[in-house]
């Protein structure tokens, strides 16, 4: 059955209920991908500078192969022993500080992010939760609450057990040294002790992307860490988003940051569109939260699951992507820069390798964010034939997060295009 785009959306709406939500004024119907192109219901191609779950490029021909072989040979559950989870955990472990020598593999981010809360009140015996107020770890009951903009209006009752900072923003509230941060932390522990909850852990991405990838100096979570660790608690690092060689300078941005977390969570790109997740954490941590949960996944680390997994990380190795990622993303702030120096609605460039973008204002003197003035940008580039979207507090940062295969041609194809939505797009 073919549908038109408005079919499309009665359909959506009828059969999977109210405000299930899509990108762009005229969403997209995206029937093909191929490395980081895209191709619409009517054969229109699009360069994709959005999407991190296909790290390696869409369809990308290891991963398909990993997958195909796999599943026609053998996928069940980890009850039954099999030798690719084994030969994945090692794997992935080997890229880590030594301390981080055991996995958990889930289907998605969420889960690996609930196990970790989980992980931190089964080592501390505690359960209070800090977070920025800017961010995003997922949708179980529990985690959701680590969402401040999006804490759902019904619940379990949960939002006593999470405290919130807020996210670090380098472009209005400048931290060189991260020492504002970690004070901000420690007044919420205090917090949390104080309330009888008790500090269990703090969860950030090291990278800090939904909150606008701030620009932080390598080794900028110190002080935190060093906060975290004196009042007891666990440092979780989400690299859902920042992991595997995005920033370009590290295969972790936790290294970028200078720290090693007690737990590390993982999701979105680890398979290449594959729904797997994971958490990884020590030994101790691992037998503390074994003893305390029963704890069983279905379908996580399923051999399929665990292939395609394995095939993504060799990928990033074998075709040194992330150094790929530090070339590309070098070029990439150069083009920005340029284009800040020509359109005065640019107050900020900023990013890492394979993440960066450009925050959108009325007037640089104020900062003022010009939120729907991006919204408009984002919408004219995929007319233009380019994906991206938008994040931050005050969703006026243009984000660009494409597969790690993203070339220099590729980049010059996207800011060609962005000099010519700018010139066409005034900003009143």
């Amino acid at each position: 059955m073919t549908r038109t785009t408005q079919q499309l959306l009665a359909d959506r709406t009828r059969l999977l209920g109210p405000n299930v939500s899509t990108f762009y004024d005229d969403p997209v119907h995206f029937v093909k991908g191929e490395g980081v192109w895209l191709w619409d219901a009517d054969g229109r191609k699009y360069l994709d500078c959005y999407n991190n779950v296909p790290v390696v490029g869409h369809c990308n021909p290891r991963v398909v192969e990993a997958i195909a072989t796999q599943a026609a040979t053998l996928n069940t559950h980890t009850r039954y022993l099999h030798d690719t989870i084994l030969d994945y955990v090692e794997a992935l472990t080997e890229t880590l500080d030594n301390s981080l020598n055991t996995a958990i593999l889930t289907c998605t981010g969420s889960e690996a992010n609930d196990v970790a809360l989980r992980m931190a009140e089964a080592v501390t015996g505690k359960r209070g939760i800090i977070a920025t107020d800017a961010t995003y770890h997922g949708n179980t009951a529990l985690v959701s609450q680590l969402s401040k903009s999006n804490v759902p209006t019904v619940g379990f009752g949960l939002e006593q057990y999470f405290r919130f900072v807020d996210a670090p923003d380098s472009y209005r509230n400048p931290d060189p040294d991260g020492t504002k941060f970690a004070a901000a932390v420690a007044e919420q522990i205090a917090a949390h002790e104080a309330s009888g909850t008790g500090f269990a852990a703090l969860v950030v991405c090291p990278y800090f992307l939904n909150e606008g990838f701030p620009n932080h100096p390598d080794g900028w979570l110190k002080a935190t860490a060093e906060v975290v660790r004196k009042a007891g608690g666990l440092l979780i690092c989400d690299e859902v988003q920042s992991g595997f060689g995005r920033t370009g300078t590290h295969m972790w941005a936790h290294e970028k940051m200078g720290v090693v977390p007690d737990i590390m969570t993982l999701g979105k790109p680890m398979a290449n569109g594959h729904p797997v997740g994971g958490v990884v954490t020590g030994a101790d941590t691992m037998a503390a939260f074994r003893s305390g949960y029963r704890y069983f996944n279905t379908f996580g680390g399923n051999p399929v699951s665990s292939a395609a997994a394995l095939a993504v990380l060799r990928e990033i190795q074998e075709r040194s992507l992330v150094e790929n990622a530090r070339v590309v993303g070098a070029h990439a702030q150069v083009r920005l820069r340029d284009l800040m120096d020509r359109y005065d609605c640019i107050g900020d460039v900023r990013g890492s390798g394979l993440v960066f973008g450009a925050e959108m204002v009325t007037d640089r003197a104020t900062k003022e964010p010009a939120s729907a003035y991006t919204d408009r940008l984002i919408n004219a580039m995929r007319h233009e034939g380019f994906i991206l979207s938008k994040l931050g507090r005050h969703k006026n940062a243009l984000k660009i997060r494409p597969p790690l295969v993203f070339s220099i041609d590729n980049a010059d194809m996207l800011f060609d295009a962005l000099d010519k939505v700018l010139r066409d797009t005034p900003l009143t």
